[in-house]
């Protein structure tokens, strides 16, 4: 019976498609601003996680079997991969999830700090976006200039993102997806419950 209850459902499937479509939505529409000035592609580890925490924290309120997360990540990384990012980032985001999805496990999907923490490091998968102007620079910038970037577009994007930053950023993933998971636990706690929708 336990192995039967363990097992993702219909219903489990359902959820991680819709939430995953908002995720997406989430990070195509700040991506999208990207294309206005370099820095703000820096500052995706701040925009995202903020901007996500209300629909994660939605997300995590249905959670209760180990994988949901962990599938999430894994669609993510699929779309990024067919968005063009590459595969470079994909294994920081398949790991992420799953690390995520084994911190909140473990505190049986209730446990709010164990929430907090886990959604921090499911943030980490942003830093995959950075992974061509890390791994492949030299062919990046060429790739960018080719597109239509302006050179000073392009310099100022490798001045906010490179090995030197990348531990910052990183970091400050980690930190506004702890952020964010109080801000949107708030959020839904006060609109959400109320409302019985959760």
């Amino acid at each position: 019976m336990e192995k039967t209850s363990n097992k993702l459902k219909a219903k489990d499937f359902i959820t991680i498609g819709i939430f995953t479509a908002i995720l997406f939505a989430v990070e195509f529409a700040f991506g999208m601003l990207g294309y206005i000035h370099p820095f703000i592609v820096a500052a995706y580890v701040v925009i995202l996680p903020l901007a996500s925490g209300i629909p994660m924290m939605l997300f995590y309120s249905k959670v209760e079997k180990f994988g949901m997360i962990t599938i999430v990540s894994v669609l993510m990384a699929i779309i990024m991969f067919v968005g063009g990012m590459g595969y470079l980032g994909a294994p920081l985001i398949i790991i992420s999830g799953m690390i995520a999805d084994f911190i909140a496990k473990s505190g049986n999907y209730k446990s709010f700090k164990k929430i907090i923490i886990s959604f921090g490091v499911f943030n980490l998968w942003i830093c995959a976006n950075y992974f061509p102007i890390l791994v492949t620079a030299d062919s990046y910038r060429q790739d960018l200039i080719d597109g239509g970037y302006s050179a000073e577009y392009v310099s100022n994007l490798f001045a906010a993102i490179n090995i030197k930053t990348i531990g910052i950023l990183v970091v400050l993933a980690f930190v506004f997806g702890c952020i964010g998971a109080v801000l949107g636990k708030a959020v839904v706690k006060k609109h959400f419950e109320k409302a019985g929708i959760v």
